[in-house]
């Protein structure tokens, strides 16, 4: 056999063993794609190269050599490949399984942080539950604390103001939005803001924790309010200072009845010291008129009988003080007859006329059918005159004095404004005068024992308060309105001549003539007791009633319901929004707006305002309700007309 047929038989060989070999490749990787295109190609190669031999075996052995040795050459590079081929499959089959591997932990770990996930989304969502509660809870209490009569006020250490509730605003007139974030001895006008006392105020309560104390303050609108504060430190869990808790009572309406009480008090002490020292007066007194009388008899000269007369005219004048005295120690003395006011007042006239100066204008106005009362006539004339010689007094370069009576009823609303009314019939009388007035400093001073306010020698100071006096002896009482440079008023109160009965019979039967045919009127005032007391009487006698504790809330409600309101009643002084202020927005809403004014600081000045603010009626504090529904029926009634 030659050379060429045993390469020819090696070559075939060879390629059966690169197939064989492809084949094994296949079911290795299990790649049957690369494998059986392997084992068919190589396959034919090598039936190729069988056919190739047997024809090289008939054309020439040379020719068969040469194809020999390129089938050779082909088929060892063929191997070649396939080795390395097998190399790269084992690489990639080891690179799937580490895939496979990674590809599980990556999986494992996915699922682990998937479940943390899910766990921390589940909390969070919780948390977003909880806080929504807890805002809903904190709106629910901050509600609750708006709706607290105390004003609520929390603030920083730094003393900034971080919460301020309704009831903050109703007393100190500044709205939440101008509060929050300043500091409290900045919103009060300096002159009402006792800067010592708050400062030992932050002081004890940084040492203690707590406070409690008084302090007065004006308010936004300038009005003097007295609150009762009592102040808590707030501490975080670390026992770290964080805030001061201050919650605070408006105890202005307290304050003015215990000074009204304190002055009957002091009033009383120092009457029971007069009286002593007048009977004392009246020891001394006694012999020197007796010898006065004596002496008259025993001397006959000019002169002595001159200086005897200036004695006894001192001597009486001394009798005539401690007679005042005596009379502001005890009360009154003497019997109390039935009086008619009109026969008093007929001749404080003729008295006036006869010698005050005819630079003082006086007029007289009253009732036909003005009430009795029952009294000591001395004693209600020297009241009368009292007022008269100081209102003369008053008026040095001349002037208008006015006295004014006629029939009121006092009820449970005007009873409820001042601490000595009581209910049923009076007969008021007005001193009114146009002179220098009273400083407002002094008004509570007035009614003291020998405070005046006259150059030495020309008072004693016992004008006043013998009258007061005299006046609380017959169960009246009296009031004072004055403004200086415009004037003074004294009203005094007398209980007029009918049982309580009768009274109650007659206001029943004038609040018929002036009962409502369901009108609403809206009511507005900042005192929760006038607005209470109002509402009942209102609704008694046949009103509908809104109310509306300041103007920013009468403006919303006539806002909302100007049709239905009939008429609204305005107090002129208020927090937030004054009277002045309200009625200029509710005409900006309706011109026609009907509005009775109402303010206990009924002065010239006050009045002028509400003229100015296009008011035509107006009910000066306290009223009765029988002049409320009288104004009422007054302004319904010319609605009605036109």
């Amino acid at each position: 056999m030659s050379f060429t047929e045993v390469m020819g038989f090696v070559n075939g060989a060879l390629q059966f063993i690169v197939a064989g070999y492809a084949l094994r490749l296949n079911r290795i990787f299990g790649t049957a794609r690369v494998g059986w295109s392997l084992f068919w190609a190589f396959s034919l190669l090598a039936l190729l190269h069988l056919i190739q031999s047997l024809m090289s075996f008939n054309n020439g052995a040379q020719l068969g050599v040469e194809i020999e040795c390129v089938y050779s050459f082909i088929s060892l590079l063929l191997l070649t490949g396939m080795i390395h081929i097998e190399t790269l499959l084992k690489e990639r089959l080891r690179i799937e399984q580490e895939g496979k591997c990674l590809r599980g932990e990556l999986e494992s770990q996915v699922k682990e942080k998937t479940a943390h996930l899910t766990k921390a989304i589940g909390e969070l969502q919780s948390e977003i539950a909880e806080r929504k509660n807890a805002e809903v809870r904190i709106g629910e209490q901050a509600r609750l604390l708006d709706l607290a009569y105390d004003a609520i006020i929390v603030r920083d250490m730094e003393d900034r103001i971080l919460y301020w509730n309704r009831s903050a605003e109703r007393i100190y007139g500044w709205t939440a939005q101008e509060a929050v974030g300043r500091k409290l001895e900045d919103l009060l006008p300096k002159d009402g803001f006792n800067a010592s006392k708050y400062e030992e105020a932050r002081k004890t309560i940084l040492e203690t924790g707590y406070w409690h104390g008084e302090f007065a303050a004006r308010t936004k609108s300038g009005k003097e309010v007295f609150v009762e504060a009592r102040w808590t430190l707030v501490r975080d869990s670390q026992g770290v200072s964080k805030s001061v808790l201050e919650i605070s009572t408006d105890i202005t309406e307290k304050k003015k009845f215990e000074a009204q009480y304190f002055r009957t008090q002091r009033i009383e002490s120092i009457g029971t010291l007069a009286s002593g020292i007048a009977h004392d007066l009246n020891n001394v007194l006694t012999p020197l008129m007796i010898a006065v009388q004596v002496l008259k008899e025993k001397v006959t000269d000019a002169d002595g009988r001159r200086l005897l007369q200036a004695l006894e005219a001192n001597v009486q004048r001394g009798a005539d003080i401690v007679k005042q005295v005596l009379t502001f120690g005890r009360g009154t003395e003497g019997m109390h007859i039935l009086v008619d006011p009109k026969h008093i007042a007929r001749e404080i006239r003729q008295i006036v006329h006869g010698t005050f100066p005819k630079s003082v204008e006086f007029e007289l106005h009253y009732p036909e059918d003005l009430w009795t009362i029952t009294g000591n006539p001395t004693q209600l004339h020297q009241v009368l005159l009292n007022f008269c010689v100081n209102a003369r007094d008053a008026m040095p370069k001349g002037g208008k004095l006015s006295l004014h009576m006629e029939n009121a009823m006092v009820d449970e609303t005007y009873a409820a404004m001042n601490l000595e009314a009581r209910p049923g019939p009076y007969v008021v009388i007005s001193v009114v005068d146009t002179g220098v007035g009273i400083p407002r400093e002094i008004q509570d001073k007035i009614f003291d024992p020998f405070f005046t306010t006259k150059d030495p020698g020309k008072g004693t100071g016992l004008g006043l308060s013998t009258t007061l006096a005299i006046v609380n002896s017959h169960d009246g009482f009296i009031l004072c309105q004055s403004e200086v440079g415009k004037g003074t008023t004294f009203k005094v109160y007398f209980p007029a001549n009918r049982t309580p009965v009768a009274a109650e019979k007659a206001l029943e039967e004038d609040f018929g003539l002036l009962r409502g045919h369901n009108e609403l009127v809206l009511v507005v005032d900042d005192e929760e007791p006038i607005l209470s007391l109002v509402q009942k009487v209102l609704k008694r006698t046949g009103y509908r009633v809104l109310l509306a504790m300041n103007g920013v809330e009468a403006v919303a409600l006539y806002a909302h319901r100007r049709q239905e309101i009939d008429v609204v009643i305005m107090d002129m002084v208020m927090p937030i929004m004054d009277g002045p202020t309200t009625i200029i927005a509710l005409k900006a809403i309706n011109a026609d707006v009907k509005i009775v004014g109402s303010s206990g600081a009924a002065s010239v000045g006050g009045m002028a305002k509400v003229r100015d603010a296009g008011v035509r009626y107006f009910i000066p504090k306290p009223y009765t309700a029988e002049t409320m529904l009288k104004t009422l029926h007054e302004v319904l009634r010319k609605n009605h007309a036109k």
